[in-house]
C-alpha cells in the first residue's frame, strides 16, 4: 500500500453528492469527449477511479474502462451504479496495482496523483501507467498548478474557495512539497448565525471539518517522472476544452504518450 491517504465510509457515502455540480452532463462533456478521443477503438484505464464520476459515463459512452481504487468504500458507491462484468475495479494502489489486458488509454483526474504522498510514489504511478499501455497509447493527468505566487513572505495558507456553504484553504510545507487542504463545509442551518463543534452540537449552523495531505508537483517534474516511464510529453492544455496552457493557468491536462515499437 502506498501513503495515500484511504477514504472512509462515511466520506465514500456523501461524495456524490458533495461533487454533484462536477459529476453534471455539462461539466464532463468536455472531459468525457477530451478522453473518448484519445482512447479511439481501445480500452480506457481510470486510476484511482473512486465512486466513477468520470468512468461510469466514459463507459456508457461506448469505451471499454477498468478502474484502481484504493477504498473499497469508494468501490462499493460505484458498484450500486454498474456491475463488474461492465466495467470491473480491481482494489489496490495505482503505484503499483496490475490489471489484466493493455489499453490504449490510462487516466488520472482531479489532483488525484496528488494523494500519492513521495515522489518515488509518484514516479512508480507513472511506471505502472507506462505498463499497461499499448505502443502509442497515452497517459493523461488533471492537476492545478502549485498556487506558490499567493503566498507573501511569512504566509502558509491560500483559500480555493469562500462560497455560503463550503470554505477551504491548502497550508504549504515548502520543503517537503506538501499541502494540507481544510475544509469546512455547512451541514445544517439553525435559528441564528454562527458555528457549533464538530459534532453538531449547540446553537446555531453546523459545519464538518476535515483536511487530507497532497504532494504537489509542476509541470516540469511531471514531465521528468514521464521521462522516467519511457514516456513522452504529447500536449498540455489548461482544460479539457483544450485552451491553451500559459503562465496564469490554475491547472493542466498532460496528455504523454508511450512511443511506438
Amino acid at each position: 500500500m502506498t501513503s495515500s491517504e484511504l477514504w472512509t465510509r462515511a466520506t465514500a457515502d456523501r461524495y456524490d453528492a458533495e461533487e454533484s455540480e462536477r459529476s453534471s452532463t455539462a461539466f464532463l462533456g468536455p472531459t468525457l469527449a477530451f478522453l473518448a478521443d484519445l482512447a479511439g477503438d481501445g480500452r480506457a484505464l481510470e486510476f484511482a477511479i473512486g465512486t466513477g464520476r468520470v468512468g461510469v459515463p466514459l463507459r456508457e459512452s461506448g469505451v471499454p474502462v477498468a478502474g484502481i481504487e484504493l477504498s473499497e468504500h469508494m468501490a462499493a458507491v460505484l458498484r450500486r451504479k454498474i456491475d463488474e462484468e461492465t466495467l470491473p475495479v480491481s482494489i489496490g494502489d495505482m503505484a503499483t496495482t496490475v490489471v489484466p489486458g493493455d489499453f490504449t488509454l490510462v487516466y488520472l483526474v482531479y489532483n488525484t496523483i496528488s494523494n500519492l504522498l513521495t515522489q518515488d510514489e509518484q514516479v512508480e504511478c507513472f511506471r505502472n501507467a507506462a505498463r499497461h499501455l499499448t505502443p502509442g497509447g497515452r497517459f493523461v493527468i488533471e492537476l492545478g498548478v502549485p498556487p506558490l505566487r499567493f503566498l507573501p513572505p511569512g504566509q502558509v495558507a491560500v483559500p480555493f474557495d469562500v462560497s455560503e456553504r463550503h470554505l477551504g484553504f491548502d497550508t504549504f510545507d515548502l520543503v517537503e512539497q506538501i499541502l494540507v487542504s481544510h475544509h469546512f463545509t455547512r451541514e445544517g442551518e439553525g435559528e441564528s448565525e454562527g458555528a457549533g463543534d464538530g459534532e453538531g452540537e449547540g446553537e446555531g449552523d453546523r459545519y464538518r471539518r476535515g483536511s487530507s495531505r497532497h504532494r504537489y508537483a509542476w509541470p516540469a517534474e511531471l514531465d521528468l517522472m514521464a521521462r522516467l516511464a519511457g514516456l513522452e510529453l504529447e500536449r498540455r492544455v489548461a482544460d479539457w476544452s483544450g485552451e491553451p496552457f500559459t503562465e496564469d493557468s490554475a491547472k493542466h491536462i498532460s496528455v504523454w504518450r508511450k512511443p511506438s515499437l
